[in-house]
């Protein structure tokens, strides 16, 4: 049975990522890239399925044991797990190294005290468990492969086969280190090049704490904002800018529930607000790779722009269940693909303008069609902002005249049209000026409930949506105006857990609710950083840090976060770790370090 959520570690290439359980299994490893087929689909099935455990000695009947502490090294990417045994001390430190070539997942053991015995048990499964590959040893290394992929392993260690399972039993010592490595290639291609577990270490952890030295935040919560900066960048596909939501497939929004989707993928919106929140904190490189990836995404046909798109800009995310995977604590269907992907969310124009704004106010190099490509997104607006779209929580039910979608709206004609006046575009600046009022004008008579003072969800609709939080945040109305201040306290009310987190939307049980779905889900704690955001800027700063450290708490051991919290279980849930958790947690520290509303 998989960890829970929370007891995963994340390490990566900036290509594709691993998650690491405390007792040292990976569970999860989709090679080459964060949206292959998964080797290792233990995660959502079984041991059957897929895992790599590395670890002290244990009868087969009982549990493998939990590491006694790990962290990661310094500011890196780096895990080391140690285990306190009867018989000493042993150190794990797992790693991806940045890469041009082969990816690899390197496990370095080593001893810190008395002798050890371990064990190395390496079940690998293709096409996410569906396919026992052919392993064999080839000039010493051993090999598995199955139509297109071969994984090789490498370690002095000696290994034997059983059960369809490679192992390694070995005892270390203090001073002992021996290393093992899984490398992918395609199966028609010479092997990959000997591994070099010791120096591959040195050159990532240099890679790491020279980028995390580019970070211009210093502020109290540094150690949180620098580890969601590192999780951010392990997300961004490093060949073309693409950033992904997360590195996983169906972990379930309600555990045992329907909510499962695919993550692996890029959002415009998720990936725009990563690239503001980058930009913030100094990160111009990744904004410029991630600018250059929206133009070829887009190409030449804003029209049909998507919502998201494959990690490299391709179109088609088609959507299937993988029947044979029983789901993480039987929690179905297993999905990959998105068919949220051909929706019409009119939300997504706004950030990806904002980001672009945000990215030419900060300095960056000018890019024409850049340019040219936001003027043709508003006159894209022009003709359809007065549509019904399915939102920016990829509704499966009707479509509505969501009150976000149409602020968003309004955010991207409004930043278009200081793109204009500063020269750097040209457009029709008094046709955009006309549009933004209207759009402005129908929000605040159609999405207003005056009796309630609340802006409502949809367009005739009582019910409340979290992602109102944003409108102060994004200049539609100022943070001080009346409607604004009776939104959130109505959100505050109605959309609150008892432990003062904030859900997206009312969902309906067993019964469908607005998005089309049954089921519950938990507390969404990006909506959650928001009402931090919004606090503060009404002034209630006090309230605002003590909900900022309290969503704090919620992170594991290592700092990551997922998509939700579930408040009756008291425990993360949905895919992880989150882009959409960890980029609110940046910006809300930045906010409250502005104002000088933290401790101590």
């Amino acid at each position: 049975m998989a960890g829970r959520i929370e007891d995963y570690a994340l390490i990566g290439d900036m290509q594709t990522a691993a998650l690491v359980c405390r007792d040292g299994t990976v569970d999860w490893l989709c090679l080459p890239r964060f949206d292959s087929h998964a080797i290792f689909a233990g995660l959502l099935g079984t041991e059957e399925h897929g895992f790599w455990r590395l670890g002290p000695a244990h009868a087969p009947d009982d549990q493998p044991p939990a590491a006694t502490r790990r962290g990661y090294r310094g500011d890196s990417l780096v895990l080391e797990s140690e285990w306190d045994t009867p018989r000493g001390t042993v150190r794990v430190t797992d790693f991806m190294p940045p890469r041009d070539g082969a990816p690899q997942l390197i496990r370095i053991v080593e001893g810190v005290s008395g002798r050890v015995p371990m064990r190395s048990a390496l079940r690998m499964r293709f096409s996410y468990g569906r396919v026992v590959p052919w392993v064999h040893k080839h000039e010493g290394r051993t090999v598995a492969v199955a139509g297109p992929d071969s994984v090789w392993f490498d370690t002095p260690a000696e290994t034997y086969g059983e059960a369809l399972t490679t192992y390694a039993d070995f005892t270390v010592a203090p001073g002992d280190r021996i290393a093992f490595t899984v490398s992918w290639q395609p199966s028609h291609k010479e092997p990959p090049p000997l591994p070099e577990p010791e120096q591959s270490l040195e050159a990532t952890e240099d890679f790491w704490r020279e980028w995390v030295e580019h970070c211009t935040y210093h502020g109290p919560y540094r150690e949180a904002v620098i580890r969601s900066l590192i999780t951010l960048k392990a997300l961004t596909y490093a060949p073309t800018g693409g950033i992904v939501a997360a590195p996983t497939t169906s972990l379930p929004e309600d555990i045992g529930g329907v909510r499962n989707w695919d993550y692996r993928y890029t959002w415009l919106r998720d990936a725009a607000i990563t690239l503001s929140s980058l930009l913030r904190t100094g990160y111009r490189e990744e904004a410029r790779a991630w600018r250059e990836w929206l133009l070829r995404a887009v190409a030449g046909d804003p029209e049909n722009l998507q919502i998201m798109y494959g990690i490299a800009g391709e179109r088609e995310l088609g959507e299937a269940e993988l029947d044979w995977l029983p789901g993480y604590e039987n929690s179905t269907p297993v999905r990959v693909g998105n068919g949220a992907a051909h929706q019409l969310q009119l939300d997504v124009y706004g950030e990806v303008t904002e980001a672009l704004h945000l990215a030419h106010m900060t300095g960056l190099s000018r890019n024409d069609y850049a340019s040219v490509l936001q003027v043709k997104l508003i006159r894209y607006l022009q003709k359809h902002w007065q549509e019904p779209d399915e939102g920016i929580w990829e509704v499966r039910g009707p479509r509505r005249h969501f009150v976000h979608s149409k602020v968003m709206a309004w955010v991207a004609v409004d930043r278009t049209i200081k793109l204009i006046e500063s020269g750097d575009a040209d457009g029709p600046l008094e046709d955009f000026k006309r549009l933004r009022d209207d759009i402005h004008w129908d929000v605040c008579e159609k999405g207003y409930d005056k009796e309630r003072n609340t802006f409502t969800q949809s367009y005739g609709s009582t019910e409340l949506d979290a992602a109102l939080l944003l409108i102060p945040q994004v200049g539609f109305l100022p943070s001080d105006d009346k409607r604004v201040i009776g939104t959130i306290e109505a959100i505050q009310r109605e959309l609150s857990t008892p432990d003062g987190f904030i859900l997206r939307y009312p969902t309906e049980g067993q019964h469908e609710g607005v998005d089309g779905l049954p089921g519950d889900e938990g507390a969404f704690l990006a909506c959650s950083f928001w009402m931090a955001d919004d606090l503060a800027m009404i002034g209630r700063v006090d309230e605002a840090r003590k909900l900022f450290e309290k969503l704090l708490s919620l992170r594991n051991d290592l700092g990551l976060l997922a998509e939700e919290w579930d408040p009756r279980l008291k425990r993360q849930v949905g895919n992880f770790p989150q882009a959409f958790s960890h980029v609110p947690l940046i910006d809300t520290a930045l906010r409250l370090t502005a104002s000088g509303a933290y401790g101590g």
